[in-house]
Order: structure tokens, then sequence, then C-alpha cells
């Protein structure tokens, strides 16, 4: 994963929810490249968990009838010793 650091809070992002999905609706990723006609590099991105555009997970979101967060969160961990 992916994290960036801003004040010292690391965020990774993470796809697990769409991996969980797929599952649910007895999709491949394959499934969504050729329907959505997204690149095999953009899930390979996420399958690192690096960031992609809006505008794919919107797709991603209107094809299974979901929210963003179902798809992908943030996990945010405070590296930071002094309090905030």
């Amino acid at each position: 994963m992916t994290q960036n650091y801003l004040r010292g809070i690391a965020m990774s992002i993470s796809y697990n929810g769409l991996w969980k999905k797929l599952i649910d609706k007895n999709l491949q990723r394959k499934d969504l490249i050729e329907t959505l006609n997204i690149s095999s590099s953009t899930f390979a991105k996420m399958g690192k968990g690096e960031p992609v555009s809006l505008t794919v997970l919107e797709r991603i979101c209107e094809y299974l009838v979901c929210d963003i967060g179902d798809v992908v969160s943030f996990n945010i961990e405070n590296n930071n010793q002094e309090d905030m």
C-alpha cells in the first residue's frame, strides 16, 4: 500500500471493499476491465493500493450499484510522537 505523509499522519488506500464486492457478485477483475473499459494498469495500481482517478471509481460504483465507501477506504495511522 502507498502511504502519504502529512504532519506525521500516514494514510494508505485500500480497495479491499471492491475485491469483496466482486467476490459477492461472482465477478472477476477482467469483467470490469472489459465491461467498463478500464485499463489493466489501473487495476494493477489498485492491486498495489495506489490512487486511481475518481472517474474510474465512479464508473465502478455505478456498475456495482454501490457507494464509493463500499469499494475504497483510507487507513490512517498517526506516526507523530507528539499530540497535534
